[in-house]
Protein backbone atom coordinates (compact mmCIF):
# COMPACT_ATOMS: atom_id res chain seq x y z
CA UNK A 1 0.00 0.00 0.00
CA UNK A 2 1.33 3.36 -0.63
CA UNK A 3 1.23 6.09 1.33
CA UNK A 4 -1.49 8.88 0.31
CA UNK A 5 1.00 11.77 0.66
CA UNK A 6 3.16 10.13 -1.85
CA UNK A 7 0.87 9.01 -4.27
CA UNK A 8 -0.91 12.25 -4.72
CA UNK A 9 1.39 13.74 -7.49
CA UNK A 10 0.33 17.66 -8.66
CA UNK A 11 -2.42 18.59 -11.34
CA UNK A 12 -0.89 18.28 -14.70
CA UNK A 13 -3.01 20.03 -17.67
CA UNK A 14 -3.53 22.79 -19.96
CA UNK A 15 -1.53 26.03 -18.54
CA UNK A 16 -4.21 27.93 -17.11
CA UNK A 17 -4.75 31.78 -16.01
CA UNK A 18 -3.20 33.53 -13.43
CA UNK A 19 -7.03 34.14 -11.93
CA UNK A 20 -8.34 30.49 -12.26
CA UNK A 21 -4.82 29.39 -10.18
CA UNK A 22 -5.54 31.95 -7.47
CA UNK A 23 -9.30 30.91 -7.58
CA UNK A 24 -7.85 27.45 -7.10
CA UNK A 25 -5.51 28.32 -3.84
CA UNK A 26 -8.76 30.85 -2.52
CA UNK A 27 -10.92 27.55 -2.50
CA UNK A 28 -8.19 24.96 -0.70
CA UNK A 29 -7.11 28.07 1.38
CA UNK A 30 -11.07 28.09 2.65
CA UNK A 31 -11.31 24.38 2.70
CA UNK A 32 -13.21 22.49 5.48
CA UNK A 33 -12.37 19.22 6.89
CA UNK A 34 -15.01 17.02 7.23
CA UNK A 35 -14.21 14.25 10.04
CA UNK A 36 -16.13 11.20 11.67
CA UNK A 37 -16.47 10.46 15.36
CA UNK A 38 -14.15 7.52 15.92
CA UNK A 39 -11.17 7.13 18.47
CA UNK A 40 -8.82 7.85 15.74
CA UNK A 41 -10.17 11.71 15.20
CA UNK A 42 -8.62 12.68 18.40
CA UNK A 43 -4.91 11.48 17.22
CA UNK A 44 -5.51 13.64 13.96
CA UNK A 45 -7.14 16.52 15.65
CA UNK A 46 -3.51 17.91 16.13
CA UNK A 47 -2.82 18.22 12.38
CA UNK A 48 -5.78 20.71 11.78
CA UNK A 49 -4.65 23.96 10.87
CA UNK A 50 -5.61 26.62 13.78
CA UNK A 51 -8.92 28.86 13.36
CA UNK A 52 -10.30 25.41 10.77
CA UNK A 53 -13.48 25.06 10.02
CA UNK A 54 -14.37 21.08 10.60
CA UNK A 55 -17.41 19.42 9.50
CA UNK A 56 -18.59 16.75 11.41
CA UNK A 57 -20.49 13.88 10.47
CA UNK A 58 -23.32 11.92 12.20
CA UNK A 59 -22.00 8.17 11.94
CA UNK A 60 -24.81 5.35 12.13
CA UNK A 61 -22.53 3.62 14.37
CA UNK A 62 -23.11 6.68 16.35
CA UNK A 63 -25.85 8.49 18.04
CA UNK A 64 -26.06 12.74 17.09
CA UNK A 65 -25.02 13.36 20.63
CA UNK A 66 -21.68 11.90 19.78
CA UNK A 67 -21.46 14.40 16.89
CA UNK A 68 -22.44 17.21 18.89
CA UNK A 69 -19.69 16.15 21.74
CA UNK A 70 -16.87 16.18 18.92
CA UNK A 71 -17.86 19.17 17.83
CA UNK A 72 -17.92 20.93 21.33
CA UNK A 73 -14.26 19.19 21.80
CA UNK A 74 -12.73 20.79 18.65
CA UNK A 75 -14.71 24.28 19.81
CA UNK A 76 -12.64 23.93 22.42
CA UNK A 77 -9.42 23.90 20.22
CA UNK A 78 -10.44 27.12 18.70
CA UNK A 79 -11.84 25.84 15.75
CA UNK A 80 -15.49 26.35 13.98
CA UNK A 81 -17.68 23.48 13.54
CA UNK A 82 -20.33 22.35 11.69
CA UNK A 83 -22.46 19.37 13.01
CA UNK A 84 -24.08 16.74 10.60
CA UNK A 85 -27.72 16.10 11.43
CA UNK A 86 -28.86 12.93 10.02
CA UNK A 87 -32.81 12.92 9.60
CA UNK A 88 -33.01 9.37 9.89
CA UNK A 89 -30.97 8.85 13.42
CA UNK A 90 -33.17 11.60 14.84
CA UNK A 91 -35.59 9.38 17.32
CA UNK A 92 -38.79 12.20 17.32
CA UNK A 93 -40.37 15.31 18.05
CA UNK A 94 -38.72 15.54 21.78
CA UNK A 95 -35.33 14.40 20.08
CA UNK A 96 -35.23 17.73 18.17
CA UNK A 97 -35.98 19.81 20.92
CA UNK A 98 -32.75 18.56 22.78
CA UNK A 99 -30.66 18.84 19.64
CA UNK A 100 -31.77 22.47 19.29
CA UNK A 101 -31.06 23.24 22.82
CA UNK A 102 -27.40 22.22 22.64
CA UNK A 103 -26.75 23.81 19.11
CA UNK A 104 -28.26 26.99 21.03
CA UNK A 105 -25.79 26.12 24.43
CA UNK A 106 -22.75 25.21 22.19
CA UNK A 107 -23.05 28.43 20.17
CA UNK A 108 -23.08 26.99 16.98
CA UNK A 109 -24.08 28.77 13.98
CA UNK A 110 -23.58 26.55 11.32
CA UNK A 111 -25.58 22.82 10.76
CA UNK A 112 -25.28 20.14 7.83
CA UNK A 113 -28.68 18.42 7.35
CA UNK A 114 -29.19 15.07 5.56
CA UNK A 115 -31.46 12.38 5.15
CA UNK A 116 -29.05 10.06 6.23
CA UNK A 117 -28.32 6.11 5.69
CA UNK A 118 -29.13 4.53 9.27
CA UNK A 119 -32.31 2.54 9.80
CA UNK A 120 -35.24 5.21 10.72
CA UNK A 121 -34.80 5.60 14.31
CA UNK A 122 -38.02 7.81 14.55
CA UNK A 123 -40.83 9.35 12.53
CA UNK A 124 -38.08 11.30 10.12
CA UNK A 125 -36.58 9.85 6.75
CA UNK A 126 -35.62 12.34 4.68
CA UNK A 127 -33.92 16.02 4.98
CA UNK A 128 -36.76 18.27 4.57
CA UNK A 129 -38.75 16.21 7.05
CA UNK A 130 -35.86 17.04 9.66
CA UNK A 131 -35.55 20.49 8.93
CA UNK A 132 -38.76 21.80 8.96
CA UNK A 133 -39.10 20.52 12.32
CA UNK A 134 -35.41 22.00 13.36
CA UNK A 135 -36.21 24.97 11.54
CA UNK A 136 -39.36 25.05 13.96
CA UNK A 137 -37.66 25.60 16.99
CA UNK A 138 -35.77 28.83 15.51
CA UNK A 139 -32.27 27.57 16.80
CA UNK A 140 -29.88 30.61 16.91
CA UNK A 141 -27.83 29.67 13.67
CA UNK A 142 -26.89 31.67 10.21
CA UNK A 143 -26.43 29.16 7.31
CA UNK A 144 -27.72 25.32 6.59
CA UNK A 145 -25.82 22.94 4.58
CA UNK A 146 -27.40 20.71 2.48
CA UNK A 147 -26.46 17.71 0.71
CA UNK A 148 -26.14 17.50 -3.38
CA UNK A 149 -26.06 14.79 -5.83
CA UNK A 150 -24.09 15.94 -9.28
CA UNK A 151 -24.01 11.64 -10.01
CA UNK A 152 -27.56 11.12 -8.83
CA UNK A 153 -28.65 8.33 -6.39
CA UNK A 154 -28.59 4.87 -6.72
CA UNK A 155 -32.40 5.10 -5.00
CA UNK A 156 -34.02 8.40 -5.77
CA UNK A 157 -35.03 9.56 -8.95
CA UNK A 158 -33.24 12.51 -10.67
CA UNK A 159 -36.31 14.71 -10.72
CA UNK A 160 -37.05 14.05 -7.32
CA UNK A 161 -33.36 15.09 -5.88
CA UNK A 162 -34.36 18.24 -8.00
CA UNK A 163 -37.75 18.92 -6.44
CA UNK A 164 -35.94 18.59 -3.21
CA UNK A 165 -33.45 20.50 -3.68
CA UNK A 166 -35.72 23.63 -4.20
CA UNK A 167 -38.01 22.56 -1.94
CA UNK A 168 -35.28 22.82 0.87
CA UNK A 169 -33.75 25.89 -0.91
CA UNK A 170 -37.17 27.37 -0.25
CA UNK A 171 -37.22 26.30 3.69
CA UNK A 172 -34.10 27.57 4.26
CA UNK A 173 -34.68 31.08 2.61
CA UNK A 174 -38.03 31.25 4.50
CA UNK A 175 -36.42 30.99 7.77
CA UNK A 176 -34.34 34.04 6.27
CA UNK A 177 -31.00 31.88 7.04
CA UNK A 178 -28.54 31.75 4.92
CA UNK A 179 -27.65 28.31 3.29
CA UNK A 180 -25.53 26.23 0.70
CA UNK A 181 -24.70 22.58 -0.96
CA UNK A 182 -22.27 20.56 -0.70
CA UNK A 183 -21.70 17.88 -3.38
CA UNK A 184 -21.17 13.94 -2.80
CA UNK A 185 -17.98 12.77 -4.06
CA UNK A 186 -18.25 12.73 -8.04
CA UNK A 187 -14.66 12.48 -9.82
CA UNK A 188 -15.41 13.78 -13.30
CA UNK A 189 -15.44 17.98 -13.47
CA UNK A 190 -17.56 17.81 -16.39
CA UNK A 191 -20.60 16.21 -14.92
CA UNK A 192 -20.04 18.67 -12.08
CA UNK A 193 -19.85 21.63 -14.20
CA UNK A 194 -23.20 20.45 -16.19
CA UNK A 195 -25.15 19.13 -12.77
CA UNK A 196 -24.58 22.58 -11.51
CA UNK A 197 -25.36 24.51 -14.67
CA UNK A 198 -28.82 23.03 -14.92
CA UNK A 199 -29.23 23.66 -11.22
CA UNK A 200 -28.59 27.76 -11.71
CA UNK A 201 -30.90 27.09 -14.84
CA UNK A 202 -33.71 25.58 -12.63
CA UNK A 203 -33.56 28.34 -10.32
CA UNK A 204 -31.32 26.72 -7.62
CA UNK A 205 -29.13 29.48 -6.22
CA UNK A 206 -27.61 28.14 -3.09
CA UNK A 207 -23.71 28.31 -3.27
CA UNK A 208 -21.98 25.29 -4.49
CA UNK A 209 -19.17 23.89 -1.59
CA UNK A 210 -17.38 21.02 -3.93
CA UNK A 211 -16.74 17.50 -1.92
CA UNK A 212 -14.10 16.31 -2.73
CA UNK A 213 -11.48 12.99 -1.14
CA UNK A 214 -8.90 14.27 1.12
CA UNK A 215 -5.40 12.49 0.70
CA UNK A 216 -5.96 8.92 2.03
CA UNK A 217 -4.16 5.26 1.43
CA UNK A 218 -6.33 2.56 0.99
CA UNK A 219 -5.58 0.47 4.37
CA UNK A 220 -6.75 3.70 6.26
CA UNK A 221 -10.46 3.55 4.24
CA UNK A 222 -11.01 0.05 4.88
CA UNK A 223 -10.32 0.18 8.41
CA UNK A 224 -12.81 2.93 8.75
CA UNK A 225 -15.34 1.36 6.42
CA UNK A 226 -14.39 -1.75 9.11
CA UNK A 227 -15.61 0.59 11.80
CA UNK A 228 -18.18 2.12 10.64
CA UNK A 229 -19.72 -1.40 10.46
CA UNK A 230 -20.11 -3.71 7.76
CA UNK A 231 -23.60 -3.23 7.17
CA UNK A 232 -23.19 0.34 6.91
CA UNK A 233 -20.12 0.31 5.12
CA UNK A 234 -22.38 -2.18 2.65
CA UNK A 235 -24.86 0.68 2.26
CA UNK A 236 -22.58 3.20 1.65
CA UNK A 237 -20.51 0.98 -1.30
CA UNK A 238 -23.90 0.30 -3.17
CA UNK A 239 -24.70 3.99 -3.15
CA UNK A 240 -20.87 5.06 -3.63
CA UNK A 241 -18.94 1.97 -5.47
CA UNK A 242 -17.28 4.05 -8.50
CA UNK A 243 -16.10 6.64 -5.93
CA UNK A 244 -15.06 3.67 -3.54
CA UNK A 245 -13.07 1.81 -6.16
CA UNK A 246 -11.49 5.25 -7.89
CA UNK A 247 -10.25 5.82 -4.15
CA UNK A 248 -8.69 2.05 -3.51
CA UNK A 249 -7.25 2.28 -6.87
CA UNK A 250 -3.18 2.32 -7.32
CA UNK A 251 -2.28 5.57 -6.33
CA UNK A 252 -5.17 6.64 -4.45
CA UNK A 253 -7.12 10.31 -6.26
CA UNK A 254 -5.40 13.83 -6.52
CA UNK A 255 -8.85 16.16 -6.06
CA UNK A 256 -6.60 18.82 -7.99
CA UNK A 257 -7.87 16.83 -11.22
CA UNK A 258 -11.21 17.97 -10.18
CA UNK A 259 -10.86 21.48 -8.42
CA UNK A 260 -8.33 22.25 -11.66
CA UNK A 261 -10.74 23.10 -13.65
CA UNK A 262 -13.56 23.56 -11.78
CA UNK A 263 -11.87 27.11 -10.96
CA UNK A 264 -12.37 28.14 -14.08
CA UNK A 265 -16.02 28.89 -13.77
CA UNK A 266 -16.81 29.04 -10.24
CA UNK A 267 -17.70 32.71 -10.61
CA UNK A 268 -20.28 31.67 -12.94
CA UNK A 269 -21.50 28.81 -11.17
CA UNK A 270 -21.14 30.50 -7.80
CA UNK A 271 -18.66 27.32 -6.50
CA UNK A 272 -17.35 28.87 -3.21
CA UNK A 273 -15.60 26.72 -0.93
CA UNK A 274 -14.49 22.71 -0.51
CA UNK A 275 -15.74 20.40 1.73
CA UNK A 276 -13.21 17.38 1.86
CA UNK A 277 -14.21 14.35 3.07
CA UNK A 278 -10.90 13.43 5.03
CA UNK A 279 -12.03 10.00 6.12
CA UNK A 280 -10.06 10.72 9.49
CA UNK A 281 -6.84 11.29 7.32
CA UNK A 282 -6.44 15.07 8.27
CA UNK A 283 -2.81 14.43 8.36
CA UNK A 284 -1.94 13.55 4.76
CA UNK A 285 -4.83 15.99 4.08
CA UNK A 286 -3.49 18.82 5.08
CA UNK A 287 0.13 17.57 4.30
CA UNK A 288 -1.38 17.36 0.32
CA UNK A 289 -2.87 20.83 0.97
CA UNK A 290 0.31 22.86 1.72
CA UNK A 291 1.85 20.61 -1.29
CA UNK A 292 -1.12 22.24 -3.87
CA UNK A 293 -0.85 25.67 -2.02
CA UNK A 294 2.85 26.33 -2.51
CA UNK A 295 2.28 24.75 -6.65
CA UNK A 296 -0.36 27.37 -6.33
CA UNK A 297 1.66 30.57 -5.11
CA UNK A 298 2.48 33.30 -7.78
CA UNK A 299 6.15 31.83 -7.75
CA UNK A 300 4.97 28.58 -7.60
CA UNK A 301 5.09 26.25 -10.08
CA UNK A 302 1.63 24.38 -11.08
Amino acid sequence: MSDASESTPSHKGPIRSRAEKATHRRLLEGMAYEVIPLKNVHDQAGFLPSGSTVSVTCSPARTIDDTLDLCATFAELGHTTIPHFAARMCEGEEHVDRIARRVDEQDIRKVFVVGGDADPRGPFTDTAGFLRSFLDRRPGIDVVGIGSYPDGHSSIPDQALADALAEKQEMIAAAGLDGYMATQMCFDAGTIRDWLSGCRSAGVTLPCHLGVPGAIDRTKLLTISIRLGIGHSARYLEKNRTSVIRLLSPGGYNSNKLIAPLSAVADELDIVGIHCFTFNAVDTTEDWRQKSLRKLAPNGRD
